[in-house]
């Protein structure tokens, strides 16, 4: 791989190195900007790229976000980012299906982290192909972008844990609330990276497949890149539905007194990983970019995070100090009764290793959703110039505007000034 005292010939060209900075970890912490250039991120309005912004932008790094604002609830986050952080966020509103949207915002980006998904199973059952599209296609469609640079960024592409199927071949027994593999190994470190991939439905085939085409591009193409096969993620600015972010879901239906569908007898288990404990992952890989390229981790709260949804159920009791309603239901097609990751390739390599313990967590999240869930909350300042200026989604935008051509990619560049660059709470205070 490229390092920064080196020059390596790529698709016939000579290239310059590529800088990894970010040496610390707690990148917030740092006071200077790291670059001019921008960090890009694709979904960047989504639940974690949200998260990732928000780090970033804190210590002075210009973001470029790129999402079409399709999923509810994203705009919201958008207008927070913008009140918090100013002129140091711009904005592309468009899809990766759109290769020359995306093609203009790889050009100057410093660095790449692919969150743009369609991330439910459910969804991908009911059109598999908008589901390829988007996963498959818009994937290829950013590596192409980057494959045409003279120097390439490094990428990091977020991938899932239904690569590995619905482990059914994997002996489980029940342990109180909780399924638990027989086979004490797997009950200590969960499942490795050598575990077999086994797509399931078409969202495992078209992540699978978009990861498959990421770990060749830095084979075939010398893109320096990595990929995380991720567990489930949660925290701060997650509106999770019943089918994906089932922990943010399962205490919104709690706090507005609706029942919680459970599929299965709920004794499945998760590790599920705090997003600031995962926003650090991403960081450390950029700066290991140079001996992680090529190579996919299992990323997760790993066996000292792990929890059922009987588990979250009792857990959700007791910070409302009564129990939620449940309904029961059949399982549903591909569920993992038992998936947790094995987390010490990443750790070894890095040194990384989770700090937010489940009870933290899932606590910080309640607290959060309490006070800014938008049933909730005060009323929120609408989105300046967004939906004037063609950048933003009314709400019957996809209905009015199926099949036509995507338009034509505009910039959202003045901020969304509230008494200069507003805090948190002036944000969701204000009248």
């Amino acid at each position: 791989m490229t390092n920064c005292k080196t020059r390596t010939k790529r698709n016939g060209k000579v290239h310059n190195p590529v800088r990894l900075t970010a040496r610390v970890p707690g990148l917030s912490l740092m006071a200077k900007p790291l670059r001019s250039k921008p960090v890009l991120i694709t979904g960047g309005a989504g639940f974690i790229g949200t998260n990732l912004a928000h780090r970033l932008l804190s210590a002075g790094q210009p973001v470029l976000l790129y999402d079409n604002l399709r999923r509810p609830g994203v705009e919201r986050n958008l207008q927070w980012l913008q009140a918090t952080h100013g002129d140091l966020l711009r904005v592309e509103v468009a899809d990766v299906q759109n290769f020359r949207a995306l093609r203009q915002a790889t050009r100057h980006a410093f660095r790449v982290f692919h969150f743009a998904a369609q991330v439910a199973v459910t969804s991908s059952l009911q059109d598999p192909i908008y589901d390829f599209e988007v996963n498959a296609r818009g994937t290829l469609n950013l590596l192409e972008s980057l494959r045409m640079l003279p120097t390439p960024p490094p990428l990091l592409f977020t991938s899932t844990n239904k690569v590995y199927g619905d482990l059914g071949d994997v002996e489980l027994q029940v342990s109180g609330p909780r399924y638990e593999p027989v086979d004490p190994a797997l009950r200590e470190h969960g499942f490795n990276e050598s575990r077999p991939l086994n797509f399931h439905s078409p969202y495992g085939c078209s992540k699978g497949c978009a990861c498959q085409y990421v770990l060749d591009y830095t084979r075939t193409f010398h893109l320096p890149a990595v990929a995380f096969h991720m567990s489930c993620i949660y925290g701060l600015h997650q509106l999770g539905t019943e089918d994906q972010g089932w922990v943010a879901h399962f205490l919104i239906q709690a706090l507005e007194n609706s029942s919680i569908n459970i599929y299965g007898d709920g004794r499945q288990v998760r590790d599920i990983l705090f997003v600031e404990d995962l926003i650090d992952a991403f960081l450390l890989a950029h700066e290991h970019m140079g001996t992680l390229a090529g190579q996919s981790f299992n990323m997760g709260g790993g066996p000292g995070n792990t929890i059922s949804l009987l588990e979250l159920i009792d857990l959700i009791a007791e910070l409302q100090a009564r129990s939620p309603a449940l309904r029961f239901d059949a399982w549903r097609s591909a569920d993992q009764r038992y998936y947790v990751s094995d987390i010490r390739k990443f750790s070894e390599a890095t040194g990384w290793a989770p700090k937010v313990k489940v009870r933290e967590g899932v606590t910080r999240l309640y607290e959060w959703l309490t006070e800014s869930r938008p049933s909730a909350s005060p009323k929120i300042l609408p989105l300046n110039g967004v939906v004037a200026a063609g950048n933003g989604h009314q709400p019957d935008y996809h209905r009015r505007n199926a099949g036509r051509k995507p338009a034509p990619l505009k910039r959202l560049r003045e901020p969304n000034r509230v008494n200069g660059k507003c805090t948190v709470k002036k944000l969701v205070k204000a009248p």
